[in-house]
């Protein structure tokens, strides 16, 4: 019976140190796995930190991004709007002189190799822009225009046999084509003011209703100005009639053509170069620009 005790007791200390052993390693694992998870909180608030540092580079480089982003668009739009000087004439934009050249790429090799000056592309490039927004090339005798630029101003000479009969200064009936395409422009922009310029060759003429060169001049000039207004519906407050008479001749009055030549109705626009290249539907180009 004794025996039978002593193996008993001996049983239940075994048992009971299994038990505590076990109850050592889950305390033990425990404390791994809170060490773990302390650890791995630590980890994360650190990760947060530098991701909220992160986040706040971010903000200031993007913040640094649109300041230069709007430092250049500030620049850019700075530049576009400097001014060059075209000779002792026109000044132009550096905006303008890129529509120039995207203008002056569609104009004839042929006359863009003689455009040796920043006047001589501006010339070309308003003249192209002006003749396809009149469409001389649907005129019958579209030969009989010629445009450039003098002094600031853009100038469209017409001769007098695409407006007037001989020696009248009543407008002819083949002359609306032109007068309308030349409203299309002045109507276009508001700021345009257009100046009409009657001449005539050096031969005298004195009828019932025209006295003399200086007569014929201003008539012609005045029928013009009056057909714009009230047939093309042109603001009169945009048009200037004057007549120059013989005394701004072309060329010499001695032959037919010279004559042919300074017989002429001259239109002389005043536009802001810069408005005026904004008003045409072309865009530009040429190498001759700088």
């Amino acid at each position: 019976m004794k025996k039978i005790s002593i193996a008993l007791f001996a049983i239940i200390t075994m048992a009971s140190c299994v038990s505590k052993k076990k109850y050592v390693a889950l305390e033990q694992e425990k404390g791994e796995v809170v060490s773990e998870l302390t650890k791995t909180k630590v980890e994360k608030e650190e990760l947060e930190e530098k991701f909220a540092q992160i986040e706040a580079r971010v903000e200031q480089y993007n913040s640094k991004i649109n300041t230069l982003t709007d430092e250049v668009g500030s620049l850019t739009a700075e530049n576009d709007i400097k001014f060059d000087a075209v000779g002792n004439a026109a000044v132009i934009s550096n905006a303008t002189k890129r529509k120039m050249r995207e203008t002056l790429k569609q104009v004839d090799p042929s006359l863009l190799s003689e455009a040796t000056t920043l006047k001589d592309s501006m010339n070309l490039a308003v003249s192209y822009n002006l003749k396809k927004s009149m469409d001389t090339s649907t005129l019958d005798e579209s030969d009989d225009i010629a445009i450039n630029i003098d002094e600031t101003v853009v100038m469209i000479s017409i001769s007098d046999k695409m407006l007037f009969n001989s020696g009248s200064y009543r407008i002819s009936n083949k002359a609306d084509n032109i007068l309308q395409k030349l409203a299309d422009v002045i109507n276009s922009e508001p700021s345009i003011e257009v100046m009409v310029e009657g001449h005539t060759d050096s031969r005298t003429i004195n009828t019932e209703k025209v006295t003399d060169n200086w007569d014929l001049s201003v008539l012609r000039a005045t029928s013009v100005v009056r057909k714009l207004q009230d047939r093309y519906n042109v603001d009169p407050a945009k048009l200037i009639a004057a007549g120059r008479s013989s005394y701004q001749p072309l060329t010499d009055n001695d032959t037919r053509d010279g004559r042919s030549k300074n017989r002429r109705t001259r239109i002389v626009i005043l536009p802001n170069i810069n408005k005026f290249f904004a008003l045409m539907d072309n865009q530009e180009g040429v190498s001759t620009v700088d």
